[in-house]
């Protein structure tokens, strides 16, 4: 039980940090019906800008750890923004009328600018830092010594990832912003009609989203403390796996595959074998769309004619 218990704490962890890569995808997918594919690595370009964050930070003496925590967050998450408004304006913008095959592979095409970008201006070798939050809480105990512990960074990640679904789920069914989003996702066409300003809409989705994914960034390098250009790929296939498992356009959904994944893996690494634990997490996703096409929480799509 002490172990089951301790691999739940685990996984719920690492599938946060999926889901807020996912809603990424989500949102995007929702507005213009693309995914982009560069998003994983918009992550990882929010990782190294949490890195470089906390390095200046700590350069110019701020040692208070929750004010350095709030400073990281913010600059990562303002920098991570400006290349995902970089991405909606090179790789998607131009091409929104083109055929749908067009704007997948120029995004294929910024992903790999992105990681070789990185890879240049950082280097290929990985990027470590010193633990910044510590500590945690012993929840239980067995006869046999084995201690279930829940650290401070996996209560601030989890704490924070609900927060911010919460805090998304409000802005897009609340605010001008929110209805605007809608509306697009229905109909541009008409949206533009009624006077709203697609453009602009689509824009602060992508800014949304690369927002949630620096967090995503800055959780993934306070968890684990090491960082390299190629840590985007990976986690954005997973990612986008989650987002299609929870229902792709749901952001309830892409949260829930997020979580999912996340405890597929760590379940599967402690029961099983931890070297099958991605074909364990796509066989799943593969067995859900079998009986649900459109997802756990997906709407069937509807042709407009």
């Amino acid at each position: 039980m002490e172990y089951f218990l301790q691999q739940l704490i685990n996984g719920l962890t690492l599938g946060s940090i999926y889901g807020l890569i996912a809603i990424g995808y989500t949102m995007v997918y929702g507005i213009i019906g693309m995914i982009n594919f560069a998003h994983g690595d918009i992550f990882m370009v929010g990782a190294f800008i949490a890195l470089i964050a906390f390095v200046a930070i700590i350069t110019l003496g701020i040692t208070f750890i929750p004010l350095a925590l709030l400073l990281v967050l913010i600059i990562a998450m303002v920098f991570t923004s400006v290349y995902g408004w970089a991405v909606e304006r090179i790789a998607y913008r131009p091409l929104r009328t083109s055929f749908r095959l067009a704007p997948l592979i120029t995004a294929i095409g910024m992903s790999i600018v992105l990681q070789n970008y990185v890879q240049i201006v950082q280097g290929a070798r990985v990027k470590p830092l010193q633990p910044v939050i510590t500590g945690g809480y012993t929840i239980m105990e067995s006869a046999e010594g084995f201690a279930v512990n829940l650290s401070n960074i996996q209560i601030i990640i989890i704490g924070m990832t609900f927060a911010l679904m919460t805090i998304f789920s409000l802005l897009i069914a609340k605010t001008t912003l929110g209805r605007a989003q809608r509306a697009c996702e229905q109909d541009r066409k008409m949206a533009s009609l009624l006077g709203i300003n697609v453009d602009r809409t689509i824009s602060l989705t992508f800014v949304m989203g690369a927002a949630l994914a620096a967090v995503a960034g800055m959780m993934f390098l306070l968890l684990y403390g090491v960082i390299d250009f190629y840590i985007g790929f990976l986690a954005g296939v997973k990612a986008f796996t989650a987002a299609v498992l929870g229902g792709i356009g749901s952001l309830p959904g892409a949260m829930i595959g997020g979580l999912l994944i996340g405890l597929i893996e760590v379940f599967w690494s402690g029961y099983f074998s931890v070297e099958y634990k991605d074909v364990a997490a796509f066989s799943i996703l593969a067995i859900v769309l079998i009986f649900l096409p459109s997802g756990l929480l997906g709407r069937p799509e509807v042709e407009k004619v």
